[in-house]
Parts: C-alpha cells; sequence; structure tokens
C-alpha cells in the first residue's frame, strides 16, 4: 500500500522528536485497552519514539477491528498531536475518535460525538502526525482513544501510538484551609484551671 496523505496529517519533524515522550507520563499500570487479543499487549505500543519500529511488541485486536484505549496520566498534559504505527495491508487502523477526561467511556458511549476525529493513512514507518485541536485537549489527564474501523482486515493491529505533546504538572491536590479563630474561646480550651474555676462559679 502507499501512502496518500489526506491532508489532515503532517509529516513528521525530526527535530520535534523530543515532544514524542509523553509516553512517560502515562499511568501504565491503569491503563487499559478493550478488546485486545493478548492481555496486557496494549501497554507495549506506547514506548520511546526511537523505538516506535519495533515491530515485535504490537496489539491486535481479538474478533472485530475494534480497540478501545483508556489512557491515564500521573498529571495534566497538553496534546498537540497522535502518531499511529499500523501493517501495510488491510489491517492498519482507518478511523480513531479521542475523547478528553471520559475514564468511563465503553464501546457503546465511543459511538457517540467525540472531541475529536481523524481519518488515518496507511503508516508502517512512523512519518505522518496527526494534530489534534489543542483547544480541547489543553487541560488532560485521562484520554480515551476508540478505533473503530480498518481497511478491510478482520482484526486491528497497531505497533505503535506516539503522543506529541506537554507535562503540565501533576494532579492539583485538595487544599486544606485552616480556620483560625480571631480570638481565643476559654471554653474551646478547657485546661484543669477552667473546670476548677467553673465549678467555683457554679456553686
Amino acid at each position: 500500500m502507499q501512502h496518500s496523505c489526506t491532508g489532515s496529517c503532517q509529516h513528521v519533524d525530526e527535530s520535534d522528536r523530543g515532544k514524542w515522550d509523553l509516553y512517560q507520563k502515562i499511568d501504565l499500570n491503569n491503563l487499559q485497552c478493550l478488546n485486545e487479543q493478548r492481555n496486557g499487549s496494549g501497554k507495549d505500543v506506547f514506548r520511546c519514539w526511537d523505538e516506535r519500529l519495533d515491530r515485535s511488541k504490537f496489539v491486535e485486536s481479538d474478533d472485530d477491528p475494534e480497540l478501545l484505549f483508556k489512557i491515564p496520566f500521573s498529571g495534566n498534559i497538553k496534546l498537540t498531536g497522535i502518531c499511529i504505527i499500523g501493517e501495510n495491508e488491510g489491517s492498519h487502523p482507518s478511523h480513531v475518535k479521542l475523547f478528553k477526561n471520559k475514564p468511563g467511556l465503553t464501546f457503546e458511549s465511543a459511538r457517540n460525538l467525540a472531541d475529536q476525529e481523524l481519518d488515518i493513512t496507511y503508516d508502517p514507518n512512523g512519518t505522518l502526525a496527526y494534530p489534534v485541536l489543542v483547544a480541547r485537549f489543553s487541560n488532560v489527564n485521562h484520554l480515551s482513544l476508540y478505533f473503530s474501523h480498518n481497511y478491510g482486515a478482520e482484526t486491528t493491529k497497531i505497533y505503535y501510538i506516539g503522543l506529541r505533546g506537554e507535562f503540565l504538572g501533576g494532579h492539583r491536590q485538595e487544599i486544606v484551609i485552616a480556620n483560625y479563630e480571631s480570638k481565643p474561646q476559654l471554653s474551646d480550651h478547657k485546661t484543669d484551671l477552667f473546670q476548677t474555676t467553673l465549678h467555683q462559679i457554679q456553686h
């Protein structure tokens, strides 16, 4: 198959390779890939840019072309692009839907309106990048990727998913507010002396 850019993709700028490191901020212990043929294989496609052409690591769908990745991050990110490598044949994904901060997404709900949809062209060598709508993906702590179709095979096979962008920092911790009394209240500080004085007054 020959690549023909659809206009929604750009050729990867090799000088920009350092920005494809968001895989380091993925909470892999809690990442889920639904409908993967081999348990845990969905995690293998997120790795460093220099290893994107490693054909020993891949995920393949089980009994139909659908794959749903549910990707939590260790903090908030700004996503600017995505790169997807598949086989140079019918198992290469042809469409992906992106959802921001919807960890409870299912196959059924993923068929609804997404934050962004992309048509994917054949890219067995990782030469293409798909820009995302930065205004919608500027404060992401959970990303879902729903691959609904491929180019005609019974199952979908993906070798690499690259995420380009910036790490904005850890999750905000809940702020603890301490209420300080403007004037000390004797009744709030019941010492032995206070208890003795109170007893004398009452009697």
